[in-house]
Formats: C-alpha cells, sequence, structure tokens
C-alpha cells in the first residue's frame, strides 16, 4: 500500500510505522561508534523488539541484551544469537533455560549468584557471568526512571562487595542513564572508576548498560567516542559494551491514530482518538512527557478552547479510564472525525509496553472449584510474547 509520508492519508485504524531509511540511518551511527570506540554495541529488547526487523538490525550488530526468558528465546530463536541477559531475580522455575539461551548472564545480587549460578553452569558450561553494581550516582531526575535513587532495588552497591568476587564472576554490569548525553556518561564513568576500579584487574568485561542516546541530533557523538577510546586504553583487558534500547528506534516512525469524535465540557474540548494512552502509550503516563504531535504545537494541560478562535484540543484515548488523555494541542483547523493524529517517535519503548514489556509474562488465570480442585483456565508463555511482537 502506497501512502503520503506526512499524511498518511489512506489508513482508517491505527498503526505504528518504522521507516526503514530513518532505522538503517541510526544502526549506521551505531555501528561507526562500536567501530571507532573499539567496543560491542548490542540491542536491548525491553525498548525495541519488532522481531521481523531483526533482518536489517543482523546488518550492523551481532547481538542482543534480554530481560526475561521469553526476550532471551527470541534473541536465540529470531536474532539468532545468544543474549545478554540481567535480571532483577531470576526464577527457580526458569534459570535453566534462561542459561541455554544466553551468552552472558548478569546476577542483580550475589545472594541470586550464590542460589543459582551453578544450575545455570551445568545448563551452559559456556555461560559468563556478571554481577550488576550500583555507583549511587546518576542524574535522571524521574525517580521512576533512576535506577539509582535511593532505596534502589538494581545491583551491589561498593560497601557491599567483598573485596574478591567469586572467580566465575567475570564481568560487571551497570546502568545509571536514560536518554543521557555523553556529558553524562563522562560525569558517572568517574564514579564508576573510583568506586568500582578496584575490581576491574580480575574482570573480562564492562557492560556500561543503556541510556546512552546517541542517535539524538544534539548527542556528542564525538566525545563518547573518546571516552570509550580512553578507558580501554586504561584497562585493555577489558571488552567494553553498551546496550541502548532507545538509540537505535529514535525517531524511525510515528504511531498514526484517527479522530473518532470531539466533545466539549467546561471549555475542554477533547478529540476522541481510536488509540489509548493507557493502553498504547502508557510511558506518557508514567513519565509523563506530551508527545509531540506532527502540525501542532504542544500547550499547558490546562488550555482552554473557551471563547478563542484557535483550535486547541486534548487528545483522549478511547478506554473507559477517566484518565486516559494527554493535552493540550493547538492545530491550525477544526478537528473533524476520520482524520489523521499522528503521534511522533512512537517505536521506542511504546510498542513493547503495549505488548508484553520486558517479556514478563501475564499471569496464569485459574478457577478454584467449591470441592478445593484448582482449573487452570489460560497459561501465558513464550508463543503468546512472540505472538504479540509479530
Amino acid at each position: 500500500m502506497k501512502t503520503d509520508l506526512n499524511s498518511f492519508d489512506g489508513l482508517t485504524g491505527p498503526m505504528y510505522v518504522l521507516e526503514e531509511t530513518k532505522l538503517r540511518r541510526n544502526l549506521a551511527l551505531i555501528q561507526s561508534v562500536a567501530q571507532q570506540a573499539g567496543v560491542e554495541i548490542i540491542l536491548a529488547f525491553k525498548a525495541y523488539a519488532l522481531w521481523k526487523t531483526f533482518p536489517i538490525f543482523r546488518e550492523y550488530i551481532g547481538a542482543t541484551t534480554a530481560s526475561s526468558l521469553c526476550e532471551a528465546r527470541l534473541a536465540t530463536d529470531e536474532f539468532g544469537a545468544l543474549a545478554h541477559t540481567f535480571s532483577p531475580a531470576y526464577t527457580d522455575y526458569e534459570i535453566e533455560e534462561i542459561a541455554r539461551h544466553s551468552s552472558h548472564l548478569t546476577f542483580n545480587s550475589l545472594s541470586q549468584y550464590e542460589r543459582l549460578h551453578a544450575r545455570a553452569r551445568e545448563a551452559n558450561p559456556q555461560l559468563s557471568f556478571g554481577l550488576r553494581i550500583n555507583p549511587e550516582y546518576s542524574e535522571v531526575s524521574t525517580d521512576l526512571y533512576n535506577p539509582c535513587a535511593p532505596g534502589s532495588r538494581f545491583g551491589v552497591t561498593a560497601e557491599r562487595m567483598p573485596a574478591q568476587l567469586p572467580t566465575d564472576i567475570e564481568g560487571l554490569h551497570c546502568h545509571c542513564h536514560c536518554e543521557s548525553g555523553a556529558d553524562v556518561f563522562e560525569r558517572t564513568l568517574k564514579h564508576i572508576e573510583r568506586r568500582f576500579g578496584s575490581w576491574f584487574a580480575s574482570m573480562k568485561w564492562i557492560n556500561f548498560g543503556g541510556g546512552h542516546l546517541m542517535t539524538r541530533a544534539d548527542y556528542d557523538v564525538n566525545l563518547l567516542v573518546r571516552l570509550l577510546r580512553d578507558f580501554c586504553s586504561r584497562y585493555p583487558h577489558l571488552r567494553v559494551i553498551l546496550e541502548p534500547g532507545s538509540a537505535f528506534a529514535w525517531q524511525t516512525g510515528p504511531l498514526v491514530a484517527q479522530v473518532v469524535d470531539v466533545v466539549e465540557d467546561r471549555g475542554l474540548r477533547t478529540a476522541i482518538l481510536n488509540v489509548s494512552f493507557t493502553c498504547h502509550m502508557p510511558d506518557c503516563l508514567e513519565m509523563p512527557y506530551q508527545p509531540r504531535v506532527r502540525g501542532a504545537e504542544s500547550l499547558p494541560l490546562d488550555a482552554t478552547a473557551s471563547g478563542s478562535p484557535l483550535y486547541i484540543y486534548r487528545l483522549g484515548g478511547n478506554s473507559c479510564l477517566s484518565g486516559d488523555f494527554m493535552g493540550s494541542w493547538r492545530f491550525d483547523h477544526k478537528l473533524q472525525p476520520g482524520e489523521n493524529i499522528i503521534f511522533e517517535d512512537m517505536l521506542h519503548y511504546t510498542t513493547v509496553k503495549t505488548h508484553l514489556f520486558n517479556g514478563i509474562s501475564h499471569p496464569s488465570i485459574a478457577l478454584l472449584h467449591a470441592d478445593g480442585q484448582l482449573e487452570l483456565l489460560r497459561r501465558y508463555g513464550y508463543e503468546d510474547y512472540r505472538a504479540r511482537m509479530d
């Protein structure tokens, strides 16, 4: 189907649209950074997992990172390479299978390592174990996205690290960023080295996690390359890994929706769409942040249309949640049912949160009968996750 890339005329239902040219632009830049800096950059499924596009990715990168059994299976089944896997807590009933689908397995705590590493090693003798560390420094301002916020459940702080790590822990994993610049990485790196540098000599690799938004237009790519090359020169025995998610799919395509109705109450005019913020764009409510809408100007949330000749609208979802709306925006015309509303930059995180975020399966559903018998009605698993990302 041919369509106008500016208006997407002809669409009659909601659609995420991934633009291949923009995706390849990002992939080429990421590949260039990896080659110049002498590091490995891999795709984090938690931000992007549209597996039918993996053949394109394989032209530029060689591995991915997973946070669950479903994501690890997606790595081997659809990307064709074992995953670099981290989870805040591996479960007893999945650890062996996760290990078989992983090349690297990072533990969130030493207690998880002590309890599960032998079973993981038996399932995959070639596995490289890592430990997540917490440098207690992050410039992420919103605690919801800050992995180093006080009381964080992620990683081991320096004061809780033993002087000598177990001999089969070969790497350290640190994640401190969220859509951050290279200047933030420069400042964070000083804290990581100061707090954990004494353990570097016994390690084989270090993973600096995600949040390095190197494909953003104002990102200082040259600074990032210099920081990585300098780090590699100081620690030539360490293999350096980065695992951004957003950077791969940054500004690669919109979510196209349509106006279904327009309602007004107390000066607030709402265009009701055939998409939902709570169902399809939950990150907008979690953060919250106001997405860009093509051809519209963002305004304060309480902007009203009453008595105004301007076309100001809130945008409302079609769920029954009262708070399923965002706004306001100023358009240059009166919105009509059937016309497109184009939310910019909606491929990273939004697509995965519409489905099974992090590949974490839904709980099973059962019916407890009066005689005490528990009847299993539905169990969710990998095929559900894979199908939802189809």
